[in-house]
């Protein structure tokens, strides 16, 4: 089991803003994420040990072939309570390098 991977002080929301846009109202949401030098380096180091991680090596039993490795980020355990959860993963699936269908490229408009 892992847990608080996180260092330091990380927030990370969801703002939702509403403007106009001619004639009707416009929502959109954006996520924010907000920390402390050592609560931000810790998680780039969370990123960068997740995007380093040969998921080939990793054992069936923990990482089985079709699934990614990801982390849950929780309020009040790696980020503040102010936080909503956050799950953090690879896009990539171990076995098969496919990525999930309802990814987009951002090269691609469909």
């Amino acid at each position: 089991m892992r847990g608080n991977e996180i260092e330091g002080h990380l927030d990370i929301f969801i703002s939702r803003n509403e403007g106009k846009d001619d004639e009707k109202s416009v929502i959109w949401n954006e996520i924010l994420i907000h920390g402390d030098p050592e609560g931000l380096k810790s998680f780039a180091k969370l990123l960068v040990e997740i995007a380093d991680l040969n998921q080939e090596k990793v054992d069936n039993k923990y990482l089985p072939v079709g699934a990614r490795e990801h982390y849950h980020l929780r309020p009040g355990f790696e980020l503040a309570n102010s936080s909503i959860e956050v799950i953090v993963g690879r896009l990539d699936a171990k076995g098969t390098g496919a990525f999930y269908d309802r990814y987009v490229s951002k090269d691609k408009l469909e």
